[in-house]
């Protein structure tokens, strides 16, 4: 805070209290995370969400692994900034591309959120372990392979960081 010209009683005043610190900080991070997900598939967001560089990243990772636990002990402004960016999150990525039935849109939505859970449970458990340990990676490298074979076998043939069939230059031909 020293470095941004804050003393803790000047930072701290911008707040209510410290829920709503708690709460702006969460809604942040949720905000970052989604717009980070935008337009990307399920696939290919669980190749770069259980990945070993996002699981090192303690500081700018996923607000929802790093700070779940503790939001479920904090007042209901701060579980209810969760609960909306948990909302936002689902929305981003069950968006299927000419998919308009409801039926289906209750399918992706349930699709999304159990690999939203089933994802940031991996990177809570796997930050849990030190980040040498083989078993830090193991959690990584199953849940990321029994996600995507959920997905059926186009989300397990694709490597991540790829540009899949999102080329922005054939849309100019």
């Amino acid at each position: 805070m020293g470095a941004a010209g804050f003393t803790h009683g000047g930072f701290y005043k911008h707040f209510r209290s410290k829920a709503d610190l708690i709460a702006e900080s969460a809604a942040c991070g949720m905000a970052q995370t989604v717009a980070l997900s935008a337009g990307v598939d399920a696939s290919e967001f669980v190749r770069l969400y259980l990945a070993r560089e996002h699981r090192d990243s303690r500081a700018t990772g996923c607000t929802m692994a790093a700070l779940g636990g503790d939001a479920a002990r904090q007042p209901e402004a701060v579980r209810a900034t969760f609960a909306d960016g948990i909302e936002r999150l689902l929305a981003a990525l069950s968006q299927e591309p000419g998919s308009s039935d409801g039926a289906d849109s209750a399918q992706a939505r349930a699709n999304c959120l159990d690999i939203m859970a089933h994802a940031v449970g991996a990177i809570v458990l796997s930050r849990a372990c030190p980040d040498d340990s083989p078993l830090a990676d193991e959690i990584l490298t199953v849940c990321r392979d029994k996600i995507l074979a959920t997905l059926g076998p186009s989300a397990t043939a694709r490597e991540p960081g790829r540009n899949h069939g999102h080329d922005s230059s054939a849309k100019s031909k």
